[in-house]
């Protein structure tokens, strides 16, 4: 299983917020590069790069922030947030994106979603699927909708699409634990490669989500409050 720490932007720095709730961003450095260039001295290969300023302005914005990552360290950076149009796309692909997630998008433009899928490949384009109560939310989770998450990842995965992140919205900043039987039954109802995201708490969650077959995890709060150490993830990479 893939080990992928996070970093969340607002402001070109490094924060965390709780449930997807702005108001409640904590800001943890102000230079993001120096958290990558931490993982990275850790052992760490990959990065879950988030845009916030971006899913809030339906277009990328802290584009500067991947390219200094991708510049001046070997991490694969998956990139999201605000991808909305062929330009952002091509903006996060030339500032060294190695993946990019596209989960509004692929609400509000699916046809859009998959011409991406399509041209660059499907191991280049990750389907975001993230959910509260099992509805999928859009627009850096300001907006629900009616799709039920197993649904819309089985539908997408029918149209080729490989490499899912979902994050159950409930666990997300909480350090109480990951959506254990949600991704189960991702798992038992697909074959698409899953990365959880939401809730980890401890290396006892990795093992558990390791176990029931998630291709990769997502660790975020939990590294910035020294729940897990990155001496404890790097005998996981």
């Amino acid at each position: 299983m893939r080990i992928i720490p996070a970093i969340d932007i607002i402001n070109g720095k490094c924060v965390r917020l709780t449930q997807g709730d702005y108001s409640t961003q904590k800001i943890y450095n102000e230079n993001p590069l120096e958290v990558a260039k931490e993982f990275e001295a850790n052992g760490i290969r990959f990065l879950h790069l988030v845009d916030l300023d971006g899913a809030r302005s339906h277009r990328i914005v802290n584009h500067k922030v991947l390219n200094d990552i991708a510049l001046k360290t070997n991490l694969k950076v998956d990139f999201g947030g605000g991808l909305k149009s062929n330009d952002d796309l091509k903006i996060a692909f030339e500032n060294g994106a190695s993946q990019i997630t596209g989960g509004s998008i692929a609400v509000t433009n699916s046809k859009l979603f998959m011409e991406w899928v399509t041209n660059y490949g499907a191991e280049k384009i990750i389907l975001g699927a993230d959910c509260n109560n099992r509805k999928i939310a859009t627009q850096g989770w300001l907006n629900s909708s009616e799709l039920d998450v197993i649904d819309f990842i089985v539908s997408f995965e029918q149209k080729g699409i490989q490499y899912v992140i979902s994050t159950d919205i409930s666990k997300d900043g909480m350090l109480k634990g990951t959506s254990n039987e949600l991704y189960k039954e991702i798992i038992d109802k697909s074959k698409v490669k899953l990365i959880a995201s939401g809730g980890v708490s401890s290396m006892l969650d990795l093992q558990m989500l390791k176990e029931m077959g998630c291709e990769g995890a997502i660790v975020g709060k939990a590294i910035y409050e020294k729940k897990i150490t990155l001496k404890e993830l790097s005998t996981l990479c």
